[in-house]
């Protein structure tokens, strides 16, 4: 049974669903409704989740697995297992390090952070605490500005840019304007926003934003570009075609357009589309081993994790960030060994079942 959401636990959270609860418990209120909430009536935010809870596994069995290897590699970093952090705001608002805890965590379990533009530590001192590091933007109408951002995003050492492409306008989060949450409190800022004059600007978003604005990217930086947002398969193959280097299927954890496709109902398509061309990523629902191990059977080269890395922030800090990605390794390890399979490149769409809910 999954506790009740302030109920306090007597022991270490055995899964991610004890840990949001204890999160929960601990955070501002106001905190948690900005980490939690989405779009609208939070349609989407709910169907992330639920999609994994339509998809059984079909296991194979006489396999030996006695030597199972969760290691894989992507876009030239090695990494522990297919399991990266998402890119997610505002992380001082979970705890006071922010980022450089969730930053540290990472580096210490072996995979690869997204720091995202709207982090409450800037980017330099989160590259510090080591470990590999992509860089989340938002492309902003100046052009100029955002030329910088990448700049310092590659001084820093980030090794990948991550182009958030499904938020042209700011989504209705009505959890926050129930709140008047509007902006950080006093002493927070953006802290990647900051231009050459030291002023933090105002995240923008950008209607105007289109393929053009990729190919300008290209010319910016040599980093690997992934577009993050990608749900529909005519966009995959445009992707392929324009040149970038990974395709990340989002609909940003429901929190931009209420109602989206659930980002594993949109795996298969995407996937398809791609064939095989470049590394296909999924973020939003993700909760236990099992869940990452139906992404990877159904096509994702590798899943994001984003709100539990906010619990565990909230728990434990750096420590209970790294809790999040131990549970989720052990699991998907246990997960593996009963489906049959010693590493990610035996997983196939057999593996897989569709059950449809009512």
């Amino acid at each position: 049974m999954r506790p009740s959401p302030g109920a306090a636990l007597d022991g270490p959270a055995l899964n991610l669903a004890e840990l949001a609860a204890d999160a929960r418990r601990r955070l501002d209120p106001v905190h948690w409704d900005f980490f939690a909430g989405g779009a609208g009536e939070e349609r989407t935010v709910r169907a992330n989740e639920a999609a994994f809870t339509r998809r059984y596994l079909v296991p194979r069995v006489l396999r030996d697995v006695r030597r199972r290897d969760l290691r894989t590699s992507l876009l030239g970093s090695r990494i522990s297992m297919p399991v990266l952090i998402a890119p997610t705001a505002f992380h001082r608002l979970a705890h006071p390090a922010g980022e450089v805890a969730t930053a540290r965590a990472a580096a210490e379990a072996g995979t690869i952070m997204v720091v995202s533009m709207a982090a409450t530590r800037p980017v330099e001192e989160i590259a510090a605490a080591g470990g590999p590091l992509w860089f989340q933007l938002y492309p902003q109408p100046d052009l100029d500005f955002t030329a910088s951002v990448v700049r310092r995003a590659e001084a820093a050492g980030c090794t990948a840019l991550v182009v958030t492409v499904d938020s042209p306008v700011f989504g209705r989060r009505e959890r926050d304007l129930r709140h008047g949450f509007v902006d950080l409190p006093p002493g927070l800022v953006c802290e990647n926003m900051r231009d050459a004059s030291g002023r933090v600007r105002a995240i923008g978003m950008d209607a105007g934003l289109d393929w053009a604005r990729i190919a300008w990217l290209r010319e910016v930086t040599t980093l690997p570009i992934l577009l993050k947002g990608v749900l529909h398969p005519a966009d995959a193959a445009l992707a392929v075609a324009h040149g970038v280097d990974g395709v990340l299927v989002s609909n940003h954890g429901g929190r931009q357009l209420d109602g989206a496709l659930a980002t594993l109902d949109a795996l298969p398509a995407v996937v398809a589309a791609v064939a095989g061309r470049l590394p296909v990523l999924l973020d939003g629902g993700v909760r236990r081993g099992a869940d990452v191990l139906v992404a990877l059977a159904l096509g994702a080269t590798a899943v994001l994790v984003g709100r539990p890395v906010l619990w565990g922030l909230a728990v434990g800090g750096a420590a209970g960030v790294r809790q999040v990605l131990d549970l989720l390794h052990a699991d998907l390890n246990r997960a593996l060994a009963l489906a049959g399979a010693t590493g990610p490149a035996d997983l196939h769409a057999d593996l897989v079942a569709t059950v449809a809910c009512g």
